[in-house]
């Protein structure tokens, strides 16, 4: 049976736009799946994370990390940190997982001032905490960092630099803010461009509980923080290869417990008071070289190798 050319070409019109859509779809389906598996920020589990480059912000970067290794975060807006606790969230209602296998519980706060509250109250009870802020933020809580530092409670502050009001607001970065709180006793981190954040953010969070020191973990606030470059992100396996799991476990032992109730935060007379304080000098102490420590152990996972000191010079240079 021979069919009129017309016919011909009508069915095979039909038959492609049949065949032709249904196979182009799946194709289609399929390479959208690849590309959500292979996401590393959007993505919630853990199996495809850092395969590849991704063009990332410094904030970003910072909540990447953050969410790796916390329990619960609190946060408040301010400007250029805001986007850390809004990445923070995205990937908590996204039902994305943390090296613990759990989903982060994230609340905002009334203030800066409560968001500090909060975290020095769920460190106090043995859970892994962050926030975000900067500017007048961070010096709100300055009362909490003391706290913090003192009671050696391991946490991470990531601040977006940026200036602090004083005849007249400014959102321009500098480090005025960072500064004023260089007496809380928490140890200061800087990063310098987005894949810094990433990986000296999470030997922030590594070396805070390996010392029982609060860090901040600054960079500056629109230059980096906004700035989109690429980066190599750090998979939640490759962090979890590295967790240091005795510190956690003694971490959580000394949280409260109404089952082991214990005394803290009580009223002291001076002598009491200064030699308690003393008595944690030992762990600043050693802070400097478990830092380098975690850094060469961060290096091993990574490639990239960070130092607390680069020598530029003369090899043979006479002091």
């Amino acid at each position: 049976m021979v069919l009129p050319l017309r016919s011909l070409t009508t069915a095979s019109q039909a038959a492609r736009r049949h065949f032709g859509t249904a196979v182009g779809g799946d194709k289609k389906s399929m390479f959208a799946g690849k590309i959500r598996n292979s996401r590393s920020i959007d993505m919630p589990m853990l199996s495809s994370e850092g395969k590849s480059e991704r063009a990332l912000d410094g904030n970003t970067a910072a909540a990447h990390v953050a969410y790796s290794m916390s329990d619960v975060s609190f946060i408040y807006p301010i400007s250029p940190s805001t986007s850390m606790g809004e990445t923070m969230d995205k990937f908590s209602a996204g039902g994305r997982k943390n090296v613990f296998g759990q989903t982060v519980k994230v609340r905002q706060m009334q203030s800066e001032l409560g968001s500090a509250g909060a975290l020095h109250g769920a460190l106090s009870g043995g859970a892994l905490c962050t926030t975000f802020t900067c500017s007048q933020g961070l010096l709100l809580m300055i009362p909490n960092m003391y706290l913090t530092a003192g009671e050696l409670l391991p946490a991470v502050f990531h601040v977006s630099a940026r200036a602090l009001a004083r005849q007249s607001l400014s959102i321009f970065c500098d480090h005025s803010d960072v500064m004023a709180v260089r007496s809380t006793g928490c140890a200061l981190l800087n990063s310098q461009n987005p894949q810094e954040v990433m990986d000296l953010g999470t030997i922030a969070h590594l070396a805070s509980l390996k010392t029982s020191v609060p860090f901040v973990h600054f960079f500056d606030g629109t230059r980096t923080s906004s700035v989109i470059e690429c980066v190599k992100p750090i998979s939640y396996t490759a962090i979890k290869s590295v967790m240091p799991w005795d510190a956690l476990h003694n971490f959580q032992q000394r949280g409260l417990n109404p089952q082991h109730p214990i005394m803290r935060g009580m009223g002291q007379d001076p002598q009491t008071y200064y030699q308690s304080a003393v008595a944690s000098n030992v762990f600043y102490d050693a802070v400097p070289h478990i830092v380098q420590q975690t850094m060469d152990e961060v290096a091993m996972i990574t490639g990239r190798s960070y130092k607390l000191f680069d020598y530029y010079g003369d090899p043979e240079a006479i002091a």
